[in-house]
């Protein structure tokens, strides 16, 4: 094959290739088998004309495009192996040349990966990660078990933040009642935020027995699109004020929130324990993106393709979609539950995208350029892992990812652990 590269832009080649006449032969031939099951041809029975009589009667050129549909692929993937060309886009295919007796002539005009020049990505030195526990961090941690295993009592005097109100409202827009804006004996925390701006602090110095009037503004982003931006008034009848009462820190305290423990000193330990293993596994975390974020930028990189940005975000979205599904929930349910959409979603992608960009093009570097290879042996524990993290058979993993992907995912962990497991903290 035939096969030349013009670069044309940073990141942008043309690929020039050529269909050989053997490969044209196929292509006629499986276009011309395609299309004859269908022709009605006097003097044959349908499906069964022969290739000279189509030829002579409508002439091999008609074939053309079906052809190259067909053998194109195949052709263009075997001319980017052999340029060693490595495209992150789709082709912009122009044909230079459909000539008969002569190889096709094909130009392809495609993104192609930055190229990529490694700096220091091993032993790298870091910020020292902060994995002490402080009293204060324990007491902290007691105080909010015991806030959360804090009982409503009905108190007599007027409703302050923290309490609980339960009230009958009913919104108007105006002197018409919205839809939607009704509700009796609800329980509200005054100070929670979970209602519309300003609409707690106004019950804030109620009693019980008290009808009030709210005066709110709708938020311009509310759901509700009728009422967006709207001004509303609430009739409110406060039927109870409830606040909140602590139980005593003591060992009975301790028991009733956690049986494996005897007295509250006990609970303490264990409550030391557990915040030392989560800073540990922050510190853990902190240190490997600190170290691979380094890695990243002692690479030089020549020019990120927006593309690969845009592909790194559709990916992060689908995966985050597909993790939902596993997990049963529907994301039509997700995005209404959440008032998002999922330009919210891409939004939020966008972030750090390119960062991810770079840092998987980094990555991809260190397997080629450390000759990183995976064994079979490595594939089996991959798809062990797979199928106890989303609770499947082995099969099905295997019928669901191909050994390849299942590779390159591999040697990108063991890139990673080239720059973690190497890392210093300082």
């Amino acid at each position: 094959m035939t096969v030349s590269v013009e670069n044309i832009e940073t990141n942008k080649v043309v690929l020039t290739f050529e269909i050989s006449e053997e490969e044209k032969k196929q292509g006629l031939d499986k276009a011309f088998n395609r299309i004859k099951k269908n022709l009605n041809i006097p003097g044959f029975r349908k499906g069964k004309v022969n290739r000279q009589v189509f030829n002579k009667m409508y002439g091999e050129v008609a074939l053309y495009e079906d052809a190259l549909n067909i053998v194109l692929p195949d052709a263009y993937d075997n001319a980017v192996e052999e340029a060693g060309i490595y495209p992150v886009t789709q082709p912009k295919i122009d044909i230079v040349s459909l000539e008969q007796g002569t190889p096709w002539v094909i130009k392809a005009e495609v993104i192609v990966k930055p190229e990529v020049k490694l700096g220091e990505f091993k032993n790298l030195t870091v910020e020292k990660q902060d994995r002490e526990v402080s009293d204060k961090e324990v007491e902290d941690r007691l105080l909010t078990e015991q806030a959360n295993a804090a009982e409503l009592v009905i108190k007599e005097g007027k409703a302050e933040l923290g309490d609980t109100v339960v009230i009958d409202f009913e919104g108007f827009l105006g002197d018409e009642a919205f839809e939607g804006g009704k509700a009796e004996n609800h329980a509200l925390e005054l100070g929670s935020g979970s209602f519309i701006p300003g609409f707690e602090d106004q019950l804030v110095g109620t009693s019980e027995g008290e009808a009030v009037e709210v005066k709110v503004t709708f938020p311009e982003d509310y759901q509700a699109e009728n009422l967006k931006g709207q001004e509303a008034t609430f009739k409110v009848t406060v039927h109870e004020v409830k606040a909140k009462e602590l139980p005593e820190l003591n060992d009975e305290f301790a028991k009733d929130i956690d049986d494996e423990v005897e007295t509250l000193d006990e609970l303490k330990a264990k409550f030391r324990k557990q915040l030392e293993e989560q800073k540990e596994a922050q510190a853990t975390d902190a240190v490997a993106d600190l170290a691979v974020r380094k890695a990243v930028e002692n690479a030089e990189i020549v020019e990120l393709p927006q593309e690969m940005v845009d592909e790194e975000v559709n990916r992060q979205v689908q995966h985050y979609l597909n993790d939902m599904r596993r997990n049963g929930i529907a994301p039509e349910m997700y995005f209404q539950i959440t008032n998002t959409t999922e330009a919210d979603l891409v939004e939020m992608m966008k972030g750090d995208a390119d960062v991810r960009t770079k840092t998987n093009l980094v990555l991809e570097q260190i397997v080629k350029d450390e000759n990183i290879e995976v064994s079979d042996e490595d594939v089996d524990a991959e798809v062990k892992e797979l199928a106890a993290q989303y609770n499947m058979a082995e099969a099905v993993v295997r019928s669901s990812v191909s050994t390849e992907m299942l590779k390159n995912d591999i040697a990108m962990k063991k890139a990673l652990a080239m720059i973690v497991d190497t890392a210093k903290e300082a």
